[in-house]
């Protein structure tokens, strides 16, 4: 279906033909609706459903719409995924980089295809500090400690990434880390996570909305909002911790396709269990859930943040990593209070299968009642 070519349908023989009736704009094909011209509904699924056999990927819309996107593919049969639940070495980027390669290395002696690291991961989550700010003002000490995090935060294309993209290409893995990362041109850190395939193509993504006092230390993202990776498993996404409770950044995922939901966290909360098996549902994919484990212990020597730091639990973030099925169920072990790797292999056939009955972008969408649309940056 060329998109500058004019196409009607007739429901009678479930053909399309040339008419011109239609107005091809761009890669949307908008059928007007007139007397000469008006299919039922019913008919108007007959149309998806013929232009879906021909391999045209198509909305139905009171338009009517036709929205060209790209065929979902046929996946490999499986993916062997490693998720990395592990301690950072806090505000450390020399040596968690060090720590990140060494557990490539061990993930990809093990088989892995796919290895996934929690959020920020380099150079660990700050959880608890407050790096000195109260509302209306801050203190000098909270600005010491502020820029020894910033100086040990990546720039997106500096050393420390070049090095674990190199890693990438020479295990021939998929990685996907989290990271603290310095803008090249602004003194604003960003919460961000790469993904490296093993070509060396690097797709960085920006957490759009830092969550509540995160804000103190990270922008929201100006760019970078929803790459996606085209996997041999599926296009693959990422959104990053509570990004994953804004519905319309996941639907703005889902619209790309993605089969393979990562998610890098700091979010040990029992409630966070059950969003993750909604999402797996609603998305109809696996959902890869990959959070930091660490102990109070773990902390560097601070100048502001000594008290807020004794007053944090033994176990700060107790992990909860694991793999889900686009059922809803466990794909493999929930590991909580220490370090593992998590494997696991992912039967790819899942995805096409579980959406029968739901796919909530595809024949489970109403977009003549709602659309989203994303501002792409």
């Amino acid at each position: 279906m060329a998109s500058r070519e004019n196409w009607a349908y007739d429901a009678q023989t479930e053909t399309i033909l040339a008419s011109g009736a239609v107005r091809a704009v761009g890669g949307t094909h908008r059928l007007h609706m007139g007397a000469e011209f008006t299919p039922l509904y019913d008919s108007c699924c007959i149309l998806r459903r013929n232009l879906l056999r021909s391999g045209v990927p198509v909305w139905y819309n009171h338009g009517i719409i036709l929205q060209g996107g790209r065929p979902m593919r046929d996946l490999k049969n499986t993916c062997r995924v490693a998720v990395v639940q592990a301690t950072p070495v806090m505000f450390r980027k020399d040596k968690c980089l060090e720590k990140a390669l060494r557990l490539i290395d061990e993930a990809a002696g093990e088989g892995a295809e796919l290895i996934v690291f929690p959020e920020l991961f380099i150079p660990g989550y700050p959880y608890g500090m407050t790096f000195g700010f109260t509302v209306g003002s801050r203190k000098a000490t909270g600005r010491e400690d502020w820029k020894m995090y910033y100086d040990n935060s990546l720039l997106a294309d500096g050393t420390e990434m070049r090095r674990l993209i190199r890693r990438a290409k020479e295990r021939g893995v998929y990685l996907s880390i989290g990271y603290s990362e310095r803008d090249a041109v602004t003194g604003t850190l960003y919460n961000s996570n790469m993904m490296i395939a093993p070509d060396g193509t690097a797709m960085n993504h920006r957490k759009l909305k830092p969550t509540g006092s995160e804000r103190v230390v990270w922008g929201d993202a100006e760019r970078d909002y929803f790459p996606v990776m085209d996997t041999p498993w599926g296009p693959m996404g990422n959104l990053i911790c509570w990004e994953s409770y804004m519905p319309l950044a996941r639907v703005a995922l889902y619209q790309k396709g993605i089969s393979l939901y990562i998610s890098p966290n700091t979010n040990d909360n029992p409630e966070w269990q059950d969003t993750i098996r909604h999402i797996a549902i609603e998305g109809h994919c696996y959902f890869i859930n990959a959070d930091l484990v660490f102990r109070r212990s773990d902390y560097p020597q601070t100048v502001s943040g000594t008290a807020e730091i004794a007053a944090l639990p033994d176990i700060a973030c107790r992990g909860g990593s694991c793999v889900i099925d686009p059922f809803g169920h466990e794909a493999s072990v929930t590991v909580w209070d220490k370090e593992d790797i998590i494997y696991a292999d992912l039967d790819m056939q899942k995805v096409p299968a579980s959406r029968m009955e739901l796919d909530c972008v595809g024949h489970y969408a109403r977009p003549d009642v709602l659309e989203l649309r994303v501002n792409e940056k």
